[in-house]
């Protein structure tokens, strides 16, 4: 690992553990919706708000020159090349619920804050809940705490536990759902865990085999994609393309190679 990344590695896992902090205390006093987004069950919490001020103040005192690209606050670019995606509470739902999946998520990228040209350099992710940080830098693998993370061995797909996750919108949600039926006779089981964060990191620490989802925005997946990367994950769309909102795959190379023409051909992209 460079000393740079070194650096950026340090400043994302430590904004991310005060982040946690934060919200976990915010879900012990009472979880308070403070408006809805693109549909009524999409909410935003006080504490997502809370937690992305926060989180942006801290790495504007550290890192001033460096854009900020996050889920609850307007974008700003900076003069470095450098972009930090931020989603202060993945798993918002699960929050609102005290359903122990839910997770801070901090990625520093160089280039336009853009999945299909973005370079990601180092993230963090990390679930208050269940006190578990996983972090990755580029080349330098990735972590759960200090025990470093490796993807499940190869499965065949009938036997492989495959996670993934559904829109906001009902129309979308159909379309899904009609996937998930198609899959689901081909595959072990599946898994809608409801943090794209906590999937991604799942895949990375071999409790998922597999994980696919359409429509994640940059935030969802930026921090998670790394850490399954480090960890041995191909992270990709279809035909090579990367993972973005058109779709995001993660697997074991020899499973992903399995499991994406099965869902292209249950033409997961027009779901």
């Amino acid at each position: 690992m460079t000393h740079a990344n070194a650096e950026l590695l340090t400043l994302a896992r430590d904004i991310s553990l005060r982040a946690g902090a934060l919200i976990k205390q915010r879900r012990a006093e009472g979880v308070e919706v403070a408006q809805t987004k693109s549909a009524p069950e999409d909410i935003v919490t006080h504490a997502d708000q809370e937690s992305e001020a926060l989180i942006r103040s801290l790495l504007a005192e550290a890192r001033p020159n460096d854009g900020f690209f996050g889920e609850e606050s307007d974008a700003t670019s900076g003069s470095s090349g450098l972009t930090w995606v931020v989603d202060p509470i993945d798993g918002t739902v699960n929050y609102l619920y005290g359903i122990p999946a839910y997770a801070v998520s901090i990625a520093v990228v160089e280039g336009e804050p853009d999945p299909n040209t973005w370079s990601a350099l180092a993230a963090a992710v990390y679930n208050p809940a269940a006190d578990e940080l996983f972090t990755a830098a580029a080349g330098a693998g990735a972590f759960l705490g200090e025990r470093r993370l490796q993807v499940a061995a190869a499965v065949q797909l009938p036997l492989a536990l495959v996670g993934t996750g559904f829109s906001y919108n009902s129309a979308r949600r159909r379309k899904q759902a009609a996937v998930v039926q198609g899959l689901i006779e081909q595959v072990r089981d599946i898994r809608r865990i409801g943090a794209a964060s906590l999937d991604l990191c799942g895949v990375a620490a071999g409790r998922l085999d597999a994980y696919y989802e359409k429509g994640l925005k940059p935030w969802d997946h930026a921090a998670g994609a790394l850490v399954a990367q480090e960890a041995g994950a191909r992270v990709q769309g279809l035909n090579g393309a990367a993972a973005s909102n058109a779709l995001t795959i993660a697997a074991e190379p020899g499973l992903f190679e399995q499991l994406a023409p099965v869902l292209d051909g249950l033409n997961v992209l027009d779901a």
